[in-house]
């Protein structure tokens, strides 16, 4: 348990810091796809992909790693991150962006958090696995893309890595505006931690080295796999109304983790402060974390789950979630943002 602990719990910290220090939610950069036409926070994504990718598929050819593929819905991978898609745009922000935004005292995305953890809760192990069965065993089939392809999963890999780059190099040669910055308050270390802005790309790069570390370091604990926040989340719910510590794995101090080194980089960079929502902000909060917790549920995963995790290991699950909740984003985007401005 102590190394659960430690592992889950110091990768969940650093996580967490990065998060809230780099403001990296992809509801936002999903969001800015469609409304500004700006890329930026998805290329960063591309590059926590592509760098995690790299590391993961080096790990489970040696051995390091085990076998991490295994069956999923199709239909639900469909179906969930569409309403998970909608879901997050209702609660402003992503499973990670929950969690961190709680940790700053973001009040909204608390009541999000809670209805999201509560709602994958039920529909894993409570009144609800009959609504979770109803999708999720049908059209089941392996997540292993480069055996349904018939070809090797370097190709994959080396795909991806001239897709990243291209749009990477391409957005990095545009000319930049100049931004007027006030002068630092802090030195040293200091500074760095808590005051300086970083470019989302480098953000993308931390984020990709954190997801890599992941694998070994649950390993370690017996399990296989990467980041993950909704099963944890629902493990956590679970663990507080019955008390039976098997639901205390990784993940779950994982999950704690984000919550505790977004805390702690809010309170050193002086940006914590208790927000109370208005009662629309709640109806919404509240509405878009039982269709995350659902949404994710029947999807097998989060935009951290299928689209970080599952998609560095060329998972069809990961790859076929990530644009269908992209969809889901844009849908909620227009219906809540577009519209309500069309004359």
């Amino acid at each position: 348990m102590l190394t659960t602990a430690l592992s889950g719990g110091i990768i969940g910290m650093i996580f967490g810091f990065i998060l809230q220090r780099t403001r990296f939610c992809m509801t936002g950069g999903f969001r800015d796809m469609y409304i500004a036409r700006n890329n930026t926070l998805f290329y960063a994504f591309l590059i926590a992909i592509t760098v995690e990718s790299i590391g993961v598929l080096f790990l489970i050819k040696l051995g390091i790693v085990g076998n991490p593929y295994e069956e999923f819905s199709v239909l639900g991978a469909i179906v969930g991150s569409y309403l998970f898609g909608i879901g997050i745009v209702l609660a402003g922000g992503c499973a990670t962006g929950t969690w961190y935004r709680a940790g700053e005292g973001l009040l909204g995305s608390g009541v999000a958090l809670f209805f999201y953890m509560t709602s994958a809760a039920a529909m894993k192990s409570g009144f609800l696995v009959p609504l979770n069965q109803s999708i999720a065993k049908r059209w089941v089939i392996n997540d292993d893309l480069a055996s349904q392809l018939g070809i090797p999963v370097w190709y994959l890999l080396v795909f991806l890595v001239v897709i990243t780059s291209f749009f990477v190099i391409r957005e990095l040669r545009k000319p930049r505006r100049q931004i007027a910055s006030l002068p630092a308050r802090y030195k040293g270390v200091r500074h760095y931690l808590f005051e300086k802005t970083y470019h989302k790309y480098f953000a993308g790069l931390l984020i990709g080295l954190v997801a890599l570390i992941a694998w070994p370091a649950s390993q370690l604990t017996g399990r296989v796999g990467g980041l993950g926040i909704t099963t944890p989340s629902a493990h956590l719910i679970s663990y507080i109304i019955t008390g039976d510590s098997k639901q205390l794995g990784w993940g779950v101090f994982l999950v704690l983790g984000i919550f505790i080194g977004s805390f702690l980089a809010a309170k050193g960079s002086q940006e914590f402060r208790w927000r109370l929502p208005d009662l629309p902000t709640i109806a919404k909060s509240t509405l878009g974390g039982i269709f995350m917790g659902i949404g994710a549920s029947w999807a097998g995963g989060c935009t951290i789950g299928n689209g970080l995790t599952a998609t560095a290991i060329f998972s069809s699950k990961g790859w076929i979630a990530l644009p269908v909740t992209i969809l889901g984003v844009w849908t909620a985007s227009y219906i809540i943002f577009v519209k309500p401005n069309k004359n």
